[in-house]
């Protein structure tokens, strides 16, 4: 897989650190790691990433709302992560998801897909 940069949406600081080092592991640039909607669409703005893997539930805002707001401005592959797939999968029925707890081959899978899937 090639050397993407990554905008990392959670509002979890551990969950973004622990991702953003897998991330990193990988090979790819973690450009951010971000915990609310507003910050999101700031930094995407900003920094253009390659991929948004985003938490679907954040404490200040939501990611899929994030993502939307992005999205107006052009595409960018995305996945959500979330604890409640299902609910994830009626407000977007098309999304990669990724569900928590997952471990690195299933973020490589999902991080492939949404490439290929948005391409």
């Amino acid at each position: 897989m090639r050397k993407i940069s990554i905008l990392i949406v959670e509002d979890e600081p551990i969950i973004g650190m622990l991702l953003s080092e897998v991330l990193a592991g990988m090979g790819h640039n973690v450009i951010a790691v971000v915990g609310t909607e507003g910050a999101a669409v700031a930094i995407a703005a900003e920094y253009l990433p390659d991929l948004l893997i985003v938490d679907a539930g954040l404490t200040s805002g939501n990611g899929i709302s994030a993502v939307d707001m992005i999205l107006t401005t052009g595409f960018v592959p995305h996945l959500f992560t979330t604890g409640d797939a299902m609910k994830v999968r009626q407000l977007r029925p098309d999304a990669i998801i990724l569900e928590k707890p997952f471990n690195e081959s299933d973020l490589a899978d999902a991080i492939a897909s949404a490439l290929t899937h948005h391409s």
